[in-house]
């Protein structure tokens, strides 16, 4: 199973919600290239597998490796896209 720093984005992800403030200087443009920013088919099938053989206990140790830098990853672009969107609301009128 991935670790809970894996799940969380551990400091990386503290030290990017610094960096990314929506009600700081995040110009409409850079919060939509961010909203972009998504895994691609290959990644999206490669997750698919790693999850499915992590439920049946069935990772090899790179595999685990490979799904926890995913996680990773994923609470990044999680975090980042959420930046994003915020920052979009409240650029409206």
């Amino acid at each position: 199973m991935a670790t809970a720093r894996a799940i969380t984005g551990g400091r990386e992800g503290a030290i990017l919600a610094r960096l990314i403030r929506p009600d700081e200087n995040l110009a409409p443009e850079a919060a939509r290239a961010l909203l972009d920013i998504r895994f691609d088919r290959h990644d999206l099938d490669r997750i698919h597998e790693l999850v499915t053989k992590n439920q049946d206990d069935a990772l090899t140790p790179s595999e685990r490796a490979d799904l926890e830098s995913y996680l990773h990853v994923s609470s990044i672009l999680d975090l980042m896209h959420a930046r994003a969107r915020r920052a979009l609301k409240k650029k409206r009128p």
